[in-house]
């Protein structure tokens, strides 16, 4: 297996992850592109799949669980989340982002603590100066990765970037304890929010059971609480695109966590959709997740979607890599952030700002489609009240500035005709440009476009 670099990486980040997610997924990865199944078949069915077995087994009154309210609310900055490679060595976005999670930053516990009580911080100084340095001040820093020397599996991890023994659990907690407490105390109103562990049902990145996860998180709340308490502990994030570790560890995770008491501020997971999937793919395993916490009993808290892209390589040899390029590309990354509105889900991460690689279907760096598309959609929507959205194929969604409303419409199921009403007259697009809209009273639409006064 090799990948196709499209321009040179001072780092392997992206191979260490495309491996890990073939490793996760169990897939061969090949490109026979003559082999391809219809689009988002495979993942339509296997997320209906769950979709179904959840709602079998959840109480048969249950409401949905209230997700944060967001409509009637001011969008945030802070919606629009990234990963940033090389952050931890200066390198920042040239478009706005409101919020930075660190993963794959060489800010792992066991890339700190080589050795027990010996830290190195060079890595997480410069992470969150850089983000400081640019304005941005909300940041998650994910807390997993088990030192070698601390880690009860030695044997796991060691493949895909994850360090030997990193998918571990701590031998002692008490090293745990430590581990948080020091990070917590050294970034005080500094990092805004902490997450126990990445992608915790996948055992790439985990071996503990979920009684053992919601013990690391329960100890990780305490300490973070009484250091910092203004902090936010976000629960570890769950995988969605993988049926059977997210069904098998999900909701046992979340039993474990209402033994404790639901230590958590805010639920996460990453809707990767399979390789083939689209948005409204995506958007349908949001809604699983949401369904999994509603059947649990979860506590109301904010959802953020802490990491998210389209075209990565699995499930299986059905689903090969795809590359998501041209307008697509921005329309699919602008419909991330419009569809967490309609959701209820407060953020999106995306993964991640960096150079081209193969494994990411779409590419988000300077002058690329998806970073113009997600610039031009802050300038509409943040500062804005979300007043919600309607339509299930033809979506509206309508936003209000200083008493002036504004639409934003995009189809679910390929070019369709909207009506545009005679106050609105100009038409927007994603690339920044607006023409007026003239003597047309319909206006034929695919990805998302502005319908302003």
């Amino acid at each position: 297996m090799s990948l196709s670099w499209r321009r040179p990486v001072r780092d392997r980040s992206f191979t260490r992850r495309w491996l890990l997610l073939c490793l996760s997924d169990g897939i061969a990865w090949h490109h026979d592109r003559m082999r391809r199944t219809p689009l988002s078949l495979v993942s339509v069915l296997a997320t209906a799949a769950i979709a179904a077995s959840v709602l079998a087994s959840g109480p048969a009154q249950a409401a949905p669980l209230p997700a944060e309210r967001l409509q009637g609310t001011v969008v945030q900055p802070t919606l629009f989340g990234m990963h940033v490679f090389d952050v931890q060595t200066g390198t920042w976005p040239t478009i706005p982002i409101g919020s930075l999670r660190l993963w794959d930053n060489t800010t792992t516990w066991g890339q700190i603590e080589k050795k027990n009580d010996v830290f190195d911080w060079t890595a997480l100084d410069t992470a969150v100066a850089t983000a400081q340095k640019n304005g941005v001040n909300d940041i998650l820093m994910v807390l997993a990765g088990t030192p070698s020397w601390a880690t009860d599996d030695p044997a796991s991890g060691g493949a895909a970037g994850v360090l030997p023994g990193a998918a571990g659990m701590p031998k002692n907690l008490a090293d745990w304890d430590d581990w948080v407490r020091q990070v917590a105390t050294r970034y005080k109103g500094k990092i805004t929010s902490y997450q126990p562990w990445n992608e915790a049902n996948l055992t790439t990145f985990s071996t503990g059971t979920p009684a053992e996860m919601a013990d690391l998180t329960k100890h990780a709340y305490d300490i973070i609480k009484s250091v910092d308490p203004a902090a936010l502990v976000v629960a570890p994030s769950t995988g969605t695109r993988l049926g059977g570790p997210f069904k098998k560890f999900y909701p046992a995770f979340l039993a474990e966590l209402k033994a404790r008491n639901w230590p958590v501020d805010v639920w996460a997971a990453h809707t990767y959709p399979a390789s083939l999937g689209t948005p409204a793919d995506r958007a349908l395993l949001a809604r699983t997740w949401i369904t999994m916490l509603n059947a649990a009993g979860a506590p109301n808290r904010p959802l953020w979607d802490t990491e998210n892209n389209f075209g990565l390589a699995g499930p299986g040899t059905a689903n090969p890599d795809q590359d998501i390029i041209g307008p697509r590309a921005g329309e699919w990354a602008a419909r991330s952030y419009l569809d967490a509105l309609r959701l209820g889900i407060s953020r999106v991460y995306w993964y991640a700002w960096a150079p081209d690689a193969d494994l990411l279907g779409i590419q988000m760096n300077n002058g690329s489609t998806a970073a113009i598309a997600l610039t031009t959609l802050q300038q509409w929507i943040v500062g804005a009240t979300f007043d919600g959205c309607r339509g299930s194929a033809k979506i509206v969604c309508t936003f209000t500035r200083g008493g002036v409303t504004t639409r934003v419409v995009w189809s679910e199921t390929g070019r369709a005709s909207f009506r545009v009403p005679a106050r609105f007259t100009q038409i927007c697009r994603l690339d920044g440009r607006c023409v007026d809209r003239g003597p047309r009273k319909n206006v034929r639409v695919n990805g998302p476009i502005l319908l302003t006064p």
